[in-house]
């Protein structure tokens, strides 16, 4: 049940960049999450959104939590906060924050990035240790690729069986590159009705966590919103779903097929 809640911060897509006000997301914006691991409800995430200002630059504030609820909290306790600060009209990410405590492993890291040097600083707050890593403009962290990416793309660029390919950095094994298949388009039954949805595989680093580097899959609302709507992941022990529970704030009509 490790990382469960990363898999829903992990999830959102796009193709090109634009500096411009968003139009998938607004300041005031909750999405809930419900995940299932087997036949237990094991956990709730959530991600809300705000506007802020960080050393005088307009920022989002996009604030993740993840938590086990229940009997899935007598077997494995989950308490994971994700953290972005990210510019409202570039989307480059100015702070990122990460405290999780997964059945004892835990980790508190803050990363700095600063665009005048081209570095980005991460702060090991567990270990007392500082990381300096080369950036560009392009980098995003897990939280405002996911911002990012639902604001600059377009369904019609999508082409079956192609990926989308980006720089991101969260935690001290530096930048990575992050690649994201098109499958194509899907109904999903939800609990609001039957939804759209743009189909995705992400590439995932498999051992420890994921069962292969294919195991994880996202389904996002095919609407101008392009929310994450349903993932599922094969772990090495066992297999999880999270399914949107609860929204609010949206800045567009959420398209339901049929109820």
């Amino acid at each position: 049940m490790k990382k469960i809640a990363f898999l829903v911060f992990f999830a959102m897509v796009t193709l090109k960049v634009s500096a411009q006000e968003p139009q998938a997301y607004k300041s005031g914006e909750w999405l809930k999450f419900r995940i299932h691991y087997g036949w237990l409800n094991a956990c709730f995430a959530t991600l809300k959104l705000e506007s802020e200002k960080l050393d005088s630059i307009p920022v989002y504030h996009v604030v993740g939590k993840g938590k086990t609820s229940g009997l899935a909290r007598v077997f494995f306790k989950v308490d994971d906060t994700y953290e972005s600060y990210f510019g409202r009209k570039d989307n480059r990410p100015y702070k990122f924050v990460r405290k999780i405590d997964e059945g004892g492993y835990t980790k508190d890291i803050e990363i700095d990035f600063d665009y005048n040097e081209n570095k980005a600083l991460l702060t090991d707050n567990k270990n007392k240790k500082t990381f300096d890593f080369d950036i560009d403009n392009n980098i995003q962290d897990l939280l405002s690729a996911a911002y990012h990416l639902r604001n600059n793309f377009s369904s019609k660029d999508l082409v079956v069986n192609e990926s989308i390919v980006m720089d991101m950095l969260y935690d001290d094994d530096g930048v990575y590159q992050f690649k994201l298949k098109f499958l194509g388009k899907e109904i999903v039954k939800t609990k609001f009705g039957k939804v759209e949805c743009l189909k995705f595989r992400p590439y995932v680093q498999s051992g420890r966590v994921f069962k292969e580097k294919e195991s994880l899959t996202l389904w996002v609302s095919n609407d101008l919103n392009k929310i994450p709507i349903r993932i599922k992941a094969d772990l090495a022990v066992g297999s999880i779903k999270a399914d949107l529970d609860g929204y609010n704030g949206l800045k567009n009509q959420f398209k339901i097929l049929m109820k």
